[in-house]
């Protein structure tokens, strides 16, 4: 399948700004570890991972970006999955690093999977909010998105929105608008926690577990080497640079928050006893 690539000719401090599209794995991302267990398949159209009892395995994106809407078809490890964590996210490096999580918990057969989010700026991450979903995301593929702009972080599951964080700045909170992140996936072996707390440990006789990824597609700016990252302009190939939820997206937004939403940190009082974060008190 040929790459769909659309350039914006935008100079800022000497940069060339690229917006890239749907391509094939084996373009858009290197496997970075595993040794051989994770594989890119048929012609670069789907990605699997694999976990044993001696590694998991991984990849990251070929580039980085400073905002972007970035979509990913994942279906999850059927079965016993207890103990085991696939992942999907954005990261930059460092001790200051910025990142914007979808971590999926393993669970006993039967048992739902746990939708885990987080957003990390400037370093400081404990921002977790955690869901149920209301499919069983083992059956099929199901595409999980990061909408990333100036103004807000938007995590949508096939289109429904089911978190959003505002860029609060104004009010003193690390927004992550500075640090170009790559494209991260994994999955491996966490349970000393993952499930129930660590109560429920990984069952390895059902190894190997395997995660299969398709149709990444990254609507988003390209960080240049010593440029920058705006994507300015009203072209429609940046539009998501500005896009917020509409009446129907408050509204589903609102349906999984009250039906589906198991944890959430602005409400939890007990771990925060001298005041909740100031972003979970403005509206």
């Amino acid at each position: 399948m040929q790459r769909a690539t659309v350039i914006l000719m935008a100079t800022l401090l000497g940069s060339l700004i690229v917006l890239s599209s749907a391509g094939n794995f084996y373009q858009d991302v290197d496997v970075t570890w595993g040794d051989g267990r994770g594989k890119i398949l048929n012609n670069g159209q789907l990605l699997t991972l694999s976990l044993d009892k001696f590694s998991g395995s991984g990849f990251q994106s070929k580039k980085e970006y400073l905002f972007g809407k970035i979509d990913m078809k994942l279906k999850l490890v059927p079965g016993n999955s207890a103990g085991t964590v696939t992942t999907y996210y954005l990261s930059s490096q460092g001790s200051t690093h910025d990142e914007i999580d979808f971590e999926f918990l393993g669970n006993l057969s039967g048992d739902p999977y746990i939708l885990h989010t987080n957003v990390f700026a400037q370093g400081k991450g404990n921002r977790e909010q955690q869901f149920y979903l209301w499919f069983d995301p083992t059956k099929d593929f199901h595409t999980y998105s990061i909408l990333w702009n100036p103004r807000q972080i938007i995590f949508s599951v096939d289109g429904t929105p089911i978190r959003v964080f505002r860029n609060m700045e104004s009010a003193g909170v690390a927004f992550p608008n500075k640090q170009p992140m790559r494209v991260y996936a994994s999955l491996w072996n966490a349970d000393d926690w993952a499930t129930r707390g660590g109560l429920v440990k990984t069952d390895w006789s059902q190894a190997p577990f395997v995660a299969s990824y398709a149709n990444f597609n990254a609507n988003a700016c390209v960080w240049s080497s010593g440029g920058s990252s705006s994507c300015s302009g009203n072209s429609p190939s940046t539009a998501w640079m500005n896009q917020d939820l509409d009446a129907a997206g408050q509204k589903r937004l609102a349906w999984v928050q009250k039906n589906y939403m198991i944890y959430n940190y602005c409400t939890d009082v007990k771990r925060f006893p001298q005041g909740l974060p100031p972003e979970c008190t403005r509206p």
